[in-house]
């Protein structure tokens, strides 16, 4: 079969292929546990609900502008007013499919051919596979003291005469890392003294630990006019836990947007209007769910890192925010897709890989699912790895023995 170039140069999103192996397992009745989650596993907030069964019970649900209902438009002002302090116009903002294809169409309206896409290691899946999409070179930038936490000059060091755009995830998936103000003042005035294109990766800005707040690009923005390159990209899955919902959008200047919703018209239309009145239901709605999630995962990692810190072998940084860990195992074997499926085999534990993040001889955990998930799924990992533990393991009534050295 003849297929694209651009078809042969991705590879599938191992995320998406763990969740349907998971979902395999589990319809068999296995007592699978699933630490590699991406979606908070609390309720959709009740304001979305309502405001969906009330569109539907209209009858009158139709095609949508391709940038997104004026509702959503308005509340998304309203968002961006109140976290960002920044007064936006609906023609600066799109609404899409989810935060990825806000940032997908947001690359296929820069990116040339051969161009480059910078974005700090470890990094979320998809950049290095959507800027290979648009034909451009995905380039990775490493700390160069091997930490979560790059220096502004790692990215510039990557800089290069084909460099458009780079692209930051603060809190990070998978590490959890938030990037210091410093560090984003640093990159804001790094990238319009070098003319490129920013985009604040920003899904997970109100799910933080510790105190922190989140860090706003704009207020160090020099370049607030309709020439500027900043890109603010958000959603609702993560802090709403409305993930299956699919509604992000991007805020940016008014050409850039207008470009951004032609490439959308063409390839999906405008997202669908009952799950944008979703959005705006969640978005104007009582915002206690946020709040609400953001303590039930800062617990959630605290019990996570006591068991990983208690893992002799294991390397775990201590995340900033999102619900993810992302634990050094290379103590116990380098290759990390090996470890990864040598767990699901033997006890039953998915988790992610660190290779598709950038980063070997990781695994992502995620710490979004219950507390038992969580105690149980490390003690599983343990014993597996750990070979002074008992040769006996009993997951319910099954009983496990090591039969591997």
């Amino acid at each position: 079969m003849s297929l694209s170039l651009i078809v042969k140069s991705i590879k599938p999103s191992p995320t998406l292929a763990l969740n349907e192996k998971f979902a395999i397992l589990k319809a068999k009745g296995d007592p699978v546990i699933h630490l590699g989650g991406g979606e908070p596993k609390s309720k959709v907030p009740m304001d979305a609900i309502l405001s969906t069964v009330a569109h539907l019970n209209t009858g009158e649900v139709r095609y949508a502008p391709a940038d997104g209902i004026p509702a959503l438009k308005q509340a998304i002002i309203r968002y961006t007013e109140e976290f960002y302090e920044r007064k936006v116009e609906p023609e600066n903002i799109i609404a899409s499919g989810g935060a990825k294809q806000a940032i997908m169409v947001a690359l296929q309206a820069i990116l040339n051919p051969q161009e480059e896409l910078i974005f700090p290691a470890p990094y979320w899946v998809s950049y290095p596979d959507m800027a290979r999409l648009c034909g451009a070179v995905p380039v990775p930038a490493y700390a160069e003291d091997g930490s979560f936490y790059p220096r502004v000059q790692d990215i510039a060091d990557r800089i290069s005469s084909y460099t458009k755009a780079v692209i930051i995830n603060s809190p990070n998936n998978p590490s959890g890392a938030m990037y210091s103000e410093e560090f984003i003042a640093g990159v804001v005035e790094l990238c319009e003294k070098k003319d490129l294109y920013l985009i604040m990766d920003d899904i997970y800005h109100r799910l933080i630990f510790d105190g922190k707040r989140p860090i706003n690009a704009y207020k160090y923005a020099k370049k607030l006019d309709e020439n500027s390159k900043l890109i603010i990209v958000n959603g609702v899955s993560k802090q709403y836990a409305m993930t299956g919902f699919r509604i992000g959008w991007a805020v940016a200047n008014k050409k850039l947007i207008e470009a951004m919703t032609n490439i959308q018209a063409h390839q999906t239309s405008g997202p669908s209007v009952l799950l944008q009145k979703a959005a705006v239901g969640a978005l104007n709605g009582v915002q206690s769910s946020v709040e609400s999630l953001r303590i039930t995962l800062e617990n959630n990692r605290n019990v996570m890192m006591d068991m990983l810190n208690s893992f002799e072998g294991v390397k775990a940084y201590k995340p900033d925010g999102t619900f993810y860990c992302f634990a050094d195992f290379s103590h116990f074997e380098k290759d990390s897709n090996k470890l990864s499926n040598f767990l699901i085999d033997k006890v039953q534990v998915l988790t992610v890989p660190g290779a598709e993040f950038g980063m070997e001889g990781y695994l992502r955990l995620s710490y979004c699912g219950s507390i038992k998930d969580i105690t149980e799924g490390i003690e599983r990992i343990k014993w597996a790895l750990d070979f002074n533990a008992p040769n006996e393991l009993y997951i319910g009534d099954r009983k496990l023995v090591r039969d591997w050295q």
